[in-house]
């Protein structure tokens, strides 16, 4: 019987200590496929993705850089998204953040080679520039219940923070339960000094990030659109859903506005991955959400878009676990005990 499925990719952050060597674990039959990657970043003179994935040592420092995170995200996400079983059937594609990118890739949009060749341009060109940071803050409590006063509250903060003079502060990414905000130093640290600790951890600096999706992306928008030429991108083979919620149709699709809100838009302006998930979830309809390695961090803020939308009536933590423990729904590739739900392997 076949499973239908909506294949949601990751973005920074997701290759951590215990991914190192994920490619080679899990892809080791795709040597060919990373070699030409590797290539690409041999032309500039950068290390090989195959080398960094195979290092004896993990730091942090140096693999939450753009340059070395995204190309080895963008790798392994990518060919897991290949390495599905064959009774699932595709029927749409979705991103966080970066992992709108490797979406492109994945829906068909881009080929391999071209993909790659966007995520290592734009993770470079963010690293280069590393422009502004940002930190993570959530709006529901633990049990994942909508709290929309309380998130009207923190963006209009948010909103008079960034008005302050010398300060800008934004969000940069709707998450299920939770807020990336965006901004230079003065507005980050005027919203850490305003805010109570919720949950231990957060406010959540995140370590070598950007201010992205936030106009300060502005230079990095302009210089990622003169390297990357329009005519690389195609028509997806798969229905897309970038972070507005807007769908990109196989055979329908305006391929210039593609590589518009790519390299526009989508740098510049916040993106809704709750939204995304929900379209995913209300126009198709499918038996599975399946989130590619690496890691399985992104799982939580799926999950959480999917009650905050009141999807086959959770509206919390609780419910989520209840239907998820009857019948896995949510698939995360990066963990070992559900990798093999949705492999060959």
């Amino acid at each position: 019987m076949i499973r239908t499925a909506v294949v949601i990719c990751p973005g920074r952050g997701t290759y951590n200590k215990p991914e190192l060597g994920y490619l080679h674990r899990h892809h080791a039959d795709r040597m060919e496929l990373f070699r030409e990657f590797d290539a690409i970043r041999a032309e500039t003179g950068q290390e090989a993705v195959t080398a960094l994935d195979g290092a004896g040592r993990f730091s942090v420092s140096k693999y939450s850089r753009g340059d070395v995170a995204s190309p080895l995200i963008y790798a392994a996400s990518l060919v897991d998204a290949q390495a599905l079983a064959g009774d699932i059937e595709v029927v749409a594609v979705t991103g966080n953040s970066m992992g709108w990118y490797i979406a492109l890739a994945a829906a068909g949009a881009l080929s391999a080679e071209n993909g790659f060749g966007v995520v290592n341009t734009m993770g470079t060109l963010m690293q280069e520039r590393l422009i502004g940071g940002q930190l993570v803050y959530p709006f529901t409590g633990e049990d994942w219940v909508d709290d929309p006063a309380r998130k009207a509250e923190l963006l209009a903060h948010v909103a008079r923070i960034g008005a302050l003079e010398g300060h800008d502060l934004a969000l940069s990414i709707d998450l299920g339960g939770m807020l990336v905000l965006a901004g230079n130093e003065q507005g980050l640290k005027a919203f850490e000094a305003s805010q109570p600790v919720a949950q231990v951890r957060f406010p959540m600096r995140l370590a070598n990030h950007a201010a992205f999706h936030t106009s300060l992306q502005a230079p990095v928008a302009a210089e990622g659109r003169a390297r990357l030429s329009a005519e690389t991108f195609g028509q997806p083979d798969r229905p897309l859903i970038d972070g507005r919620g807007k769908i990109w149709w196989p055979g329908a699709s305006d391929t210039r506005a593609l590589w518009d809100y790519t390299l526009g838009h989508q740098v510049t302006e916040p993106y809704d991955f709750t939204r995304a998930v929900q379209t995913a979830a209300r126009e198709f309809a499918p038996d599975l959400f399946i989130v590619t390695g690496p890691g399985a961090t992104l799982g939580g803020a799926v999950a959480q878009s999917l009650v905050l939308g009141n999807w086959r009536g959770m509206t919390d933590k609780a419910r989520f676990q209840a239907l998820q423990g009857q019948e896995p729904f949510l698939i995360a590739m990066g963990r070992d005990d559900q990798r093999g739900l949705v492999t060959a392997q």
